[in-house]
């Protein structure tokens, strides 16, 4: 009677039984991991990337640019050789730099003109200077993602820049990112600043027109503005004019007009312009380009054009010493106790920096730190 009793207990159904449902498909997508194991399974030879690069071939293209930003000795030994090699087939885009004050619509107006010269058959690529760290809010992440429209034009490449480092690394990564955009066929090539401060003056020493974007209706329109980032503009542009704008704009513009005529003209004999555009309605973005192009014959019939890029050049000779010379010195394994012991000297009084740097390179150029 009792095992009849228990049976029929087993027989009722459970309200809290758990039903088996439809077979779920995988969350993991095995088709695109296989693809992702078989590209990372190790580094492609140099002859595939430069092969990739020349025939633009996207994917290729950005590990190569990974590899050029990478600081691991053997991506690094790769990442020279691929420079060495798009060298020949480098230097014939135009480099535009922009910059701009917080808020003057720096994304909305790269992409608005650059919808346009894709529109006009010209091959865009938008690279960035950004050497300010995680706490910058990734800016430049956001901006791939604010250029909805541009991001998905097949004839132009957006690259953010390595999040976090310092100006120099990130500028002369810049620089080598660009060198593989031209051999990449980019006859167009935009480089951003992102962050603030020295970075105008990095951008600067790589492009061959530097524009800086301005807004109205913030009070004194050139409060803020550092004079030497107005002298090294090749151009200004009042964004924003348009709507109740327009008015305030055009006020904008002829203040810094004015403020322009007070600075000396240029090594390269251009008198920057100052004009208004509207980066949401697209008014006055052809006119800033054919300023740009006004620029470039300009320069390139008195030979600035070249003696600039020339200057540029040698700016990166003195920089890629500058680097090799720093990480040697650190890097020298006879340098690291004795910089360790000088520091202990320093922290005792027993020595003065001065001494304690001659000695140091002494012992770096002399070969030895065992003193």
């Amino acid at each position: 009677m009792e095992s009849q009793h228990s049976d029929k207990k087993q027989s009722i159904p459970s309200a809290l039984k758990v039903q088996e449902g439809i077979e779920q498909p995988s969350s993991l997508n095995e088709q695109a991991i296989s693809t992702f194991r078989k590209t990372h399974k190790g580094l492609l030879s140099v002859d595939t990337y430069i092969e990739g690069i020349l025939n633009f071939n996207r994917t290729i293209f950005s590990q190569a640019i990974t590899l050029i930003e990478s600081s691991l000795p053997a991506h690094q030994a790769i990442a020279q050789e691929l420079i060495l090699r798009c060298l020949p087939y480098s230097g014939n885009s135009i480099r535009l730099g922009i910059t701009g004050v917080p808020g003057a619509g720096k994304s909305t107006f790269i992409e608005s003109l650059g919808l346009y010269l894709t529109s006009t058959g010209h091959r865009l690529a938008v690279l960035a200077i950004d050497p300010s760290s995680s706490r910058s809010k990734g800016s430049i992440l956001g901006d791939k993602t604010r250029m909805e429209g541009l991001s998905v034009e097949q004839n132009a490449f957006i690259r953010p820049s390595p999040s976090a480092g310092s100006l120099g690394g990130v500028a002369r990564k810049t620089r080598e990112t660009i060198i593989l955009c031209e051999a990449a066929g980019f006859d167009t090539i935009f480089v951003e600043t992102v962050g603030v401060g020295q970075s105008e003056t990095a951008v600067h020493s790589m492009v061959d027109f530097f524009l800086l974007l301005m807004i109205s209706g913030a009070g004194d329109e050139l409060q803020g503005i550092k004079r030497g980032i107005m002298e090294m503009a090749d151009a200004i542009a009042i964004n924003k004019a348009d709507g109740d704008n327009r008015t305030k704009a055009a006020i904008a513009c002829t203040q810094v007009k004015n403020a322009l005529h007070l600075f000396p003209l240029p090594d390269s004999g251009w008198s920057p312009p100052a004009v208004t555009c509207s980066a949401t309605t697209g008014e006055g973005i052809r006119e800033v380009w054919e300023l740009v192009n006004d620029y470039i014959d300009f320069t390139r019939n008195n030979n600035f054009f070249n003696h600039k890029r020339m200057q540029q050049s040698r700016q990166i000779m003195i920089d890629y010493i500058d680097r090799q010379l720093h990480d040697n010195f650190y890097n020298r394994q006879d340098i690291k106790p004795f910089l360790l012991q000088k520091e202990a000297e320093l922290a005792q009084g027993e020595i003065s920096p001065y001494q304690a740097a001659g000695q140091l390179l002494e012992a770096y150029f002399g070969g030895s730190a065992t003193k």
